[in-house]
């Protein structure tokens, strides 16, 4: 499938209470590489894979969960496109110079049905996955990949009261797939929605909720699952909250630990899942099935998964 338009969910951008204690977990903790730090109430994050300068900027802030989130395109006259396309469905698109956010181009920026600000842009300048891009070997040099050893930023998951008209935004402007739905068994209301744009189960998600603009979690790949339990050891020597222990999803099929940062954000290192492509159905599940969806080895739903919100 060749891939254009919206790539992936390129930046993430995660409200915290403090500065040192979120570099110590971030960084020293996941094993997130510190790129750049601007201002004093913000930090820049990229994992162990990624060529871009930074995929996560944590902000100092009173209050916790998700200030906005990025996601990159294939290039920069897809702006122009996408400003055209969105102004058309009905939102209001604000332009952003290029250099405002640091080592990144221009970006439009608007705010979804659930309330969430999104940002697209196309150019950010590289630092490289510490490997040379002729002759690159397999692996960069010791001490380079280290914590739980996250490879990249995945996806993320967000919570609002009309996550159908985001569902119905992502479809049409996007050109995204529906890869899987949660839906109530006793009235058809769609609980969670999982979109795609790539071959991954899922770039974003979406969750019902009964307020906007909230924040479930933000998830960072892992290579195999043998990485999994590496980073729950880590988990339980540092004593970092547990939401999930190492588990496996019904939707998606990806292996998972949930736990939270020290602001209260959820984290979730995720490894596994199916491939997707354009002509794979979408699949649904229902709430009869609520425990096998969420939580397959032990089919046991969580409240805290599902209610706990930042």
């Amino acid at each position: 499938m060749a891939i254009r338009g919206l790539l992936r969910v390129g930046e993430v951008c995660v409200r915290v209470f403090d500065i040192e204690e979120s570099r110590r977990h971030y960084g020293e903790r996941i094993g997130l590489i510190e790129t750049y730090q601007g201002d004093p109430d913000k930090i820049y994050y990229k994992g162990s894979d990624e060529h871009d300068w930074y995929s996560l900027v944590l902000k100092k802030s009173d209050k916790s969960g998700v200030e906005y989130f990025a996601f990159k395109t294939h290039s920069d006259a897809d702006l122009d496109h996408f400003d055209r396309a969105l102004t058309e469905y009905g939102l209001v698109v604000e332009h952003i110079e290029p250099g405002v956010y640091p080592k990144s181009g221009r970006r439009i920026q608007f705010k979804l049905p659930s309330g969430h600000i999104m940002q697209i842009y196309a150019e950010k300048e590289r630092i490289g996955n510490g490997m040379p891009l002729r002759n690159p070997g397999t692996i960069p040099d010791e001490g380079y990949i280290r914590g739980m050893r996250v490879i990249r930023l995945d996806h993320i998951l967000l919570g609002g009261t009309d996550i159908v008209a985001n569902r119905d935004l992502f479809k049409s402007v996007f050109d995204m797939t529906v890869s899987e739905e949660l839906i109530s068994h006793e009235d058809e209301t769609r609980l969670a929605v999982f979109l795609t744009g790539s071959n991954k189960p899922h770039d974003i998600a979406f969750v019902l909720q009964p307020t906007g603009s909230r924040f479930h979690h933000v998830s960072f790949l892992l290579e195999s699952v043998n990485d999994l339990f590496h980073a729950g050891d880590l988990i339980g020597k540092y004593e970092i909250p547990v939401d999930i222990s190492p588990n496996r999803h019904g939707v998606t099929r990806g292996a998972t630990i949930y736990f939270f940062d020290p602001s209260g954000n959820r984290n979730e290192v995720f490894t596994g899942g199916y491939v997707h492509y354009p002509d794979t159905p979408t699949l649904t599940w229902d709430t009869t099935q609520l425990g096998k969806a969420t939580f397959s080895h032990d089919n046991l739903p969580r409240d805290s998964f599902l209610n706990v919100l930042t």
